[in-house]
């Protein structure tokens, strides 16, 4: 109506959310399409290549530990939140179609920092005491410590089985033969 471009348009109510505006990418985001370049812009600005590295190393060989897992939580949080990562992924839909609440890592921070330096940086410290004092330090039930650890260790487990899979380890002929592993099923 005014004859004047858009140049900013506000993806929330902070300053920080305040992006450059592209009608092709505003159109696929509203269509369920979704952003992958904005995306990928977020992440280049947002993270450090050397410590993506670093970490990817770490995620191979399945040693990433809870500090770890902080940093990728405070990463996400730079980018917009899992709300917005997710909304700008093809597929996922507009952000607030997602019952995805932003606030769901506050529990799992509180759980982390409660833990001593030692015990974040190695996970099989923590016994049963050990949960009850961080459960009583996060405010939490040590149902939800347990779960945490169980969640944390089922990750490293998974890890540990996708990097032997690409490296090319533990393959079994399976039913395809050729050394493609065996799926659950008998598939």
């Amino acid at each position: 109506m005014t004859g004047r471009p858009i140049l900013y348009v506000g993806m929330g109510e902070k300053l920080s959310d305040l992006e450059q505006f592209y009608p092709d990418r505003m159109a696929s985001r509203i269509l369920g399409m979704g952003d992958v370049l904005t995306l990928i812009e977020k992440a280049e600005a947002e993270i450090d290549q050397d410590k993506a590295r670093e970490m990817e190393k770490k995620f191979r060989k399945a040693e990433f530990d809870f500090n770890d897992f902080l940093e990728q939580i405070g990463q996400m949080k730079k980018m917009g939140g899992i709300k917005s990562i997710l909304g700008m992924m093809p597929g996922m839909g507009l952000p607030t179609d997602l019952d995805i609440d932003d606030d769901v890592f506050k529990g799992t921070e509180a759980i982390i920092y409660s833990m001593t330096p030692e015990e974040r940086g190695n996970p099989a410290l923590i016994n049963p005491s050990r949960k009850k004092r961080i459960a009583k330090g996060a405010g939490v039930d040590i149902s939800e410590v347990n779960k945490l650890i169980k969640q944390f260790e089922q990750s490293r487990k998974m890890m540990k089985q996708m990097s032997g899979m690409m490296s090319g380890k533990g393959k079994k002929k399976g039913r395809f033969g050729g050394g493609m592993p065996k799926l659950p099923f008998g598939f």
